[in-house]
């Protein structure tokens, strides 16, 4: 009998309660194991605490001392393999503005794009 996979394990980084809320069902439904931050110093926190988390999806625009692209680059900086989806409606996005392999989406986005977008970033080769 072969062992399970371990669900993935996503970090949701949003500061608009009912957005996190949908998101963190979505991928929940899709299968993913969620934690939520409501701002990056939380989700700083979370990534200390949870060695096992593959990807982050963060918001850009939040409020506190770091905004979601100052966390892309500590998350590349402290936890290398971690994966990184941004999003915003408001920010755009230039060439260097995320870590090498990251991924930005617009808002509105579609919630089939982000599940597959974090199954191909997780995925092992």
């Amino acid at each position: 009998m072969a062992l399970a996979t371990p669900p993935i394990r996503v970090l949701v980084v949003e500061d608009e309660a009912f957005i996190r809320m949908d998101v963190v069902d979505v991928l929940r439904a899709a299968g993913f194991e969620v934690l939520e931050a409501t701002n990056a110093e939380e989700a700083i926190q979370m990534l200390e605490c949870n060695s096992d988390v593959r990807l982050v999806f963060t918001d850009i625009d939040m409020p506190g001392s770091m905004n979601g692209l100052k966390l892309a680059a500590a998350v590349r900086n402290r936890w290398p393999p971690v994966r990184i989806i941004a999003t915003s409606g408001h920010v755009e996005i230039r060439a260097g503005d995320l870590p090498a392999g990251a991924l930005f989406f617009p808002k509105p986005y579609q919630p089939l794009q982000i599940i597959d977008a974090i199954r191909e970033l997780t995925s092992v080769v």
